[in-house]
């Protein structure tokens, strides 16, 4: 089954990537989840706005990826949240909502799957989060979370 990418599969591709795949795991696995499309003529004009969007994200080079981390560990994330009166967060803090700080805060936008929480985020004050870049650049940003 010949089938485009539309999302980052693990061992498969990239957006864009026109992959050939077993029936079964193209029909049970990538289309329903929405990480392929079938392939035709038509849609491979998709792949060049698919590209095009990869390619003003993307991180090019390591050098860009340092910059990008310097960037971003200069930044004062805040992120407001619903708390309690003893500082206890309902819920926790979803990687989504620090992307969303990020853009706020006035850094570049990022991918929600690039968010590397090690603990979830479940109380107000200071928090360590890291996003990795590419695969030997990982920034660790300081959010802050305030009651809100």
């Amino acid at each position: 089954m010949k089938l485009i990418l539309t999302a980052p599969v693990e061992h498969l591709g990239i957006p864009g990537d026109i992959v050939e795949v077993k029936d079964g795991y193209g029909r049970n696995f990538l289309l329903p989840r929405g990480h392929a499309i079938s392939w035709t003529r038509g849609a491979e004009k998709q792949i060049e706005g698919i590209k095009r969007a990869r390619d003003a994200r993307e991180i090019r080079g390591t050098e860009h990826a340092v910059q990008i981390r310097e960037q971003l560990e200069a930044l004062e994330v805040t992120l407001p949240a619903r708390a309690g009166e003893a500082g206890k967060l309902f819920g926790a803090v979803t990687s989504a909502e620090i992307v969303l700080a990020v853009k706020k805060a006035g850094g570049p936008a990022l991918d929600k799957r690039s968010i590397e929480i090690t603990k979830p985020i479940k109380t107000v004050g200071k928090h360590t989060v890291g996003i990795k870049l590419t695969a030997g650049v990982v920034a660790h940003i300081s959010v802050g979370v305030v009651a809100a």
